[in-house]
């Protein structure tokens, strides 16, 4: 039986992971069916379920709005992205009561003057001290400084200044929030425009025209043109014959333009029932506008933007990214608890989870290459997703290779790892977002950039192969002779792989700069990264071909290169220089620092005398005829 448990978990995870596509039952608002519609945001279709998770995203850092009991805190109510951003478009009232805002430093709460202990605060919280927030805001601003000359109250109030905006903004991207009923006030304005506009004309050629007329008119175009200017997703599409993936506009523009087309649009009249029906809570009229939408949109040429709404939904409920995640972990343990008890099911079993884990991750990194048309890599996000990709497919090999459990713990680790900072840059907003002129080039893409992403891959993979080295050498007396020479051959032999990855993708991002910026070379912070690695790869590697660095060494020489890896990945980003413009950022400056003493404490470690490694004590402590093989730490004896 024992033999089949790897068989077994692998079965349970993958059911596990089919469980959790099966939608739950909508009993009254078909809530997914809403988060299907296609709206153009940041410059690409994506459905409003998308728009809710990003946005919620920035503004809670989760994807969920828990309401609790202010007395017991006892959650009473958990709603959906799209459950809440319902709320946000059609009772924006109820929404301002929701605790959406995640504030974390605790002047900017002092500033609010809010008296709970909490971190989630709603906009009536907040909105009491929003002219103190506002006026702090402008002297910010008014300094001139960037923001990494903030102190971290400035960048905390900059935040969440910016975060209100977001969220006013979508409050105000279908009607403004002071209109309740939408659907008499469109069809007062209907009736509004054929008079107003004749009495706009008779105004125009000096006759005698309707003042009242007039008047009905520019009321109702005045109370939509801040929607125009302010709202945030481009919700009404333009029913053209032949429609550009741009002929979108936003409610406030549609509702303004009909004035002069002489009609509404007809989105805006679903929409409007949509929110009239939400407001009296009758699901069967929501439900029905909903599919009536849809109906439209299929039949006005929107076939394409609809297939793009429904997948991306479909994406997003999968959170493959997540999933892996949570596998990685459990692989993880199993391979921890197989080295404590040697055990070499849970070996394989550990193997069998990290497979399962590869699976998903390598679904969700595909599903999200089809969904834009794009390579594996054009972000942050994105570059940690497939560094985490890449780290696992190298940590498995290995265990292939090897079968000791260490290339599955180096896959756990790494892709765990790599998927907790995908997670926290998707706090920034869409991570699908329209890519800057310089990257929109597929060819560059699939090659500079997937290339020298796997040359970090490989660097991170080496390292932490050294950190298992040092610490199982220094803490524990688990590293015997042959474990040692094992993880030295594969430091070795990854490294190998890494200056190769690195590079070939330095010279391919050369000649990508030379089309692009007209220069193969121009000592750009991300370019001097890039050299890093390759040159500290190299030094290893004649460090170790020339002899001159014992071989612990060698692995505190290897730990570095993490700290040179995260540099040229993370650090560059931080400076504030440089033509990679499209990859700063600054958020995780205390992350960056705390992984790098890590590293830097691990080397520390390595570089101690060898009487202070454990392996070492029990080697020399244990009798000759033992029978245990002597470590490749200890200094052979010269032959008399």
């Amino acid at each position: 039986m024992k033999r089949y448990l790897p068989w077994l978990v692998a079965g349970l995870a993958v059911a596990w992971l089919v469980s959790t596509l099966i939608p739950p039952a909508e009993k009254e608002f078909q809530s997914r069916e809403f988060g299907r519609l296609p709206v153009l945001l940041n410059g690409r279709v994506q459905p409003l379920d998308s728009v809710a998770r990003n946005a919620l995203l920035q503004l809670r850092a989760k994807q969920s709005v828990r309401v609790t009991d202010s007395a017991t805190g006892k959650t009473l109510l958990t709603l959906s992205a799209i459950d809440w951003l319902k709320e946000v478009l059609f009772r924006p009232e109820l929404a301002d009561t929701r605790p959406t805002f995640r504030v974390d430093h605790p002047e900017v709460i002092a500033l609010l003057k809010i008296r709970r202990e909490d971190k989630h605060f709603s906009f009536a919280e907040i909105q009491p001290a929003l002219g103190d927030l506002e006026n702090e805001a402008r002297r910010i601003n008014g300094s001139g400084m960037k923001p990494e000359q903030q102190t971290p109250f400035e960048k905390a109030v900059m935040g969440l200044y910016n975060r209100l905006i977001l969220y006013r903004r979508l409050k105000n991207s279908l009607k403004p929030e002071s209109i309740t009923e939408l659907v008499p006030f469109q069809a007062a304005y209907q009736q509004s425009i054929a008079p107003g506009r004749a009495a706009a004309e008779a105004q125009r050629e000096g006759k005698p025209f309707d003042q009242a007329a007039l008047d009905a008119l520019v009321g109702k175009l005045t109370e939509f043109e801040m929607v125009s200017r302010f709202a945030y997703p481009l919700m009404i599409p333009v029913a053209t014959a032949e429609h550009a993936k741009e002929d979108w506009e936003n409610a406030g523009t549609a509702m303004m333009e009909a004035a002069r087309r002489g009609s509404l649009p007809e989105p805006m009249g679903f929409y409007a029932a949509m929110n009239d029906a939400f407001r009296a809570g009758d699901s069967g009229r929501f439900n029905q506008a909903v599919a009536d939408y849809h109906t439209w949109l299929k039949g006005h040429g929107y076939q394409r933007e609809v297939t793009k709404g429904q997948n991306e939904h479909f994406y997003n409920r999968l959170q493959a990214f997540y999933r892996s995640m949570v596998l990685y972990v459990g692989a993880l343990l199993c391979a921890f608890i197989s080295w404590i008890n040697r055990n070499e099911i849970l070996r394989r079993t550990a193997v069998s989870l990290t497979w399962v884990a590869l699976v998903v991750h390598t679904g969700g990194l595909i599903f999200r290459m089809a969904l834009e048309g794009r390579p594996p890599v054009t972000n942050l996000y994105s570059s940690a997703i497939f560094i985490g990709w890449g780290t696992v497919i190298l940590g498995l090999l290995l265990e292939r290779f090897y079968r000791d459990g260490i290339g599955t713990v180096v896959a756990g680790v790494t892709g765990f790892c790599t998927l907790v900072v995908a997670h926290n840059l998707a706090t920034s907003g869409d991570t699908m977002e329209m890519l800057r002129a310089v990257l929109d080039t597929n060819f560059w893409l699939a090659t500079h950039v997937v290339v020298i992403t796997l040359g970090y891959s490989a660097t991170f993979v080496a390292g932490f192969l050294a950190v298992l080295y040092i610490l199982r050498g220094f803490l524990t007396s688990t590293l015997t002779a042959d474990g040692a020479r094992t993880l030295s051959r594969m430091v070795y032999g990854i490294t190998c792989f890494a200056i190769l990855c690195s590079f070939v993708g330095t010279v391919l991002g050369g000649i990508w700069a030379d089309q692009s910026w007209g220069r193969f070379w121009g000592w750009d912070p991300k370019e001097n990264g890039a050299l890093l690695i390759v040159i500290w790869n190299a030094f290893y590697l004649h460090a170790r071909w020339g002899k001159v660095l014992s071989e612990k060494a060698l692995m505190a020489t290897a730990v570095f290169g993490n700290v040179i890896t995260a540099f040229s990945w993370f650090g560059v980003n931080m400076l504030g220089i440089g033509l990679h413009s499209y990859g700063f950022m600054d958020a995780a400056f205390k992350w960056l620092i705390l992984f790098d003493v890590t590293q830097l404490v691990i080397i520390g470690m390595a570089l101690l005398p060898l009487r202070y490694w454990r392996s070492f004590k029990e080697m020399s402590q244990a009798p000759a005829s033992g029978g245990r093989k002597s470590s490749p730490l200890v200094p052979k004896p010269k032959p008399a």
